[in-house]
């Protein structure tokens, strides 16, 4: 059945190369004038070229807006306050990001397009400042280029959603700071960034801390820490709260109490690559700082977590998993349940044979992903690839896999430049709504549970993985139609 496009005939505008090279300069420009950037990749620039980390390029980044659904847009904005309070642990900051892709009834033509859950990332949900960035980008271009281009489609109205995704995000680490509250030790509270070394994504995680630093009610100080130098860098106070203290590397004898843990780091196996590296998440995690995330919401995020969540009643007369922590008769269960798709464990269990019979199938297979307990990118398996993939794992380890239902979304053009070089033709994007959430599982006090803006990622409609930072996917933003 044929899937009716969201884009017309004549968008993206037929730009000529004089078109082509104008918009290639403008934006090349705009980006590094406006940090909508990255260290440049392998790919581009061998790093022996650059040893002292001197030189930035801008992202990957379309020339239009995608058009977008407004009523998906509009939903998955509206359900981001119930996922927050449903990952909600301890006094702890989550700072979450749920990713969709719009799904349409191919059945029905009456059917009006509705937004599934790809996934909900509890751990360094990244792109937060490029995004904000890149709608500015595009909202500048729909101001300044687009009006003047020589096909008609160009002078197309634009409808661009604001995106406060730096304000909030900043708003949410912001929010935890003040809850901490005062040193009993008399010393100045910080925030600590918890960063990879070599990180390329570096501007985008700069944005935050800026908007940040630019606190003057309270003042905020600001430091990364690389995750190596945790043990070296930071103590625990011998007081009943374990404070965590932290002394300035270019001055030691400057002590700080943190507040606030903000990790972009530890979600990966790289970044626990002996002994000690676990030594020091425990060793942070005993600490009396205010996590994000703590360990127990990180792995909340788990895939397996998710595909629990979205496990349908079996019996009409028991409750779903999801009731266990959302009441079924109120409209956050709803609209929560709204969003989910099929997701089916790879476990012994009676679903769990049943899924292993659908990936194993070499027909059944083309409509599934398998999905392991991992972040970042570049780790799924799609389609055709699975029964291979299975067939040289051991059963054993099937069960640490979920079996997920793809989405098809309906079909878009765009043009993407990525390393000064221009690709067109037929893209998938993938909508992630931000949120920020400070909750205090003691009392049950929900302290600060806000929408924190959002992201578009684009990527070609041949390639399975969308993840920016791997090199898969393009930053984008939201042409509402």
């Amino acid at each position: 059945m044929v899937i009716q496009t969201l884009t017309s005939e004549t968008y993206p505008p037929d730009v000529d190369d004089a078109e082509r090279k104008r918009l290639i300069e403008v934006i090349k420009d705009w980006a590094v004038a406006n940090g909508l950037t990255v260290r440049p990749p392998p790919s581009l620039l061998a790093a022996e070229a650059d040893p002292d980390g001197v030189l930035a390029t801008n992202v990957p980044v379309t020339l239009f807006p995608s058009p977008f659904p407004r009523v998906c847009f509009q939903q998955a904005k509206a359900v981001q306050k119930a996922y927050n309070e449903l990952y909600a642990k301890n006094l702890s900051l989550g700072l979450f990001r749920s990713d969709y892709m719009v799904h349409k009834d191919t059945t029905d033509s009456s059917s009006i397009p509705i937004v599934k859950q790809v996934e909900f990332n509890t751990i360094a949900s990244s792109f937060g400042g490029l995004s904000s960035q890149t709608c500015s980008l595009h909202r500048f271009l729909s101001d300044t280029e687009y009006p003047y281009l020589k096909q008609p489609g160009g002078h197309a109205r634009f409808d661009l959603p604001s995106n406060h995704s730096i304000k909030g995000l900043a708003g949410g680490m912001k929010a935890a700071f003040e809850a901490y509250g005062k040193s009993d030790l008399g010393l100045e509270t910080c925030v600590i960034f918890l960063v990879q070394g070599g990180e390329r994504n570096v501007f985008d995680q700069r944005h935050l801390e800026y908007a940040l630093r630019s606190s003057t009610s309270p003042r905020i100080p600001v430091f990364r820490l690389p995750y190596s130098e945790i043990l070296q860098r930071t103590r625990i106070s011998d007081t009943p709260k374990r404070q965590l203290l932290y002394r300035l590397p270019s001055n030691p004898d400057k002590e700080f109490e943190v507040a606030v843990i903000y990790m972009r780091s530890g979600y990966d196996p790289s970044d626990y690559p002996d002994a000690s590296a676990w030594e020091a998440r425990y060793h942070l995690e005993r600490s009396g700082a205010i996590k994000c995330p703590t360990v127990l919401t990180q792995l909340a995020g788990a895939k397996k977590v998710q595909q629990v969540l979205a496990t349908p009643k079996l019996d009409p007369n028991s409750p779903s998993e999801l009731s266990r922590f959302v009441p079924e008769d109120t409209q956050a269960w709803k609209d929560l349940w709204a969003t989910f798709t099929n997701i089916y464990p790879m476990d012994d269990s009676e679903p769990g044979l049943e899924a292993r019979k659908l990936a194993l199938d070499p027909e059944q297979c083309k409509r599934y992903v398998l999905k392991p307990q991992r972040e970042g990118g570049g780790n799924n398996c799609y389609k055709t690839s699975i029964p291979p993939f299975l067939k040289n794992l051991p059963a054993t380890h099937w069960k640490s896999y979920i079996l997920m239902e793809l989405i098809t979304p309906p079909p878009v053009s765009n043009i993407i430049l990525r390393n000064g070089k221009l690709e067109q033709g037929g893209v998938i994007c993938e909508l992630g709504v931000y949120g920020t959430c400070v909750w205090d599982q003691g009392t049950g006090n929900v302290l600060h549970n806000e929408e924190a803006g959002y992201l578009l990622r684009t990527k070609g409609d041949q390639s399975e993985e969308g993840g920016v930072a791997a090199g898969f996917g393009c930053m984008d933003s939201c042409n509402l139609v």
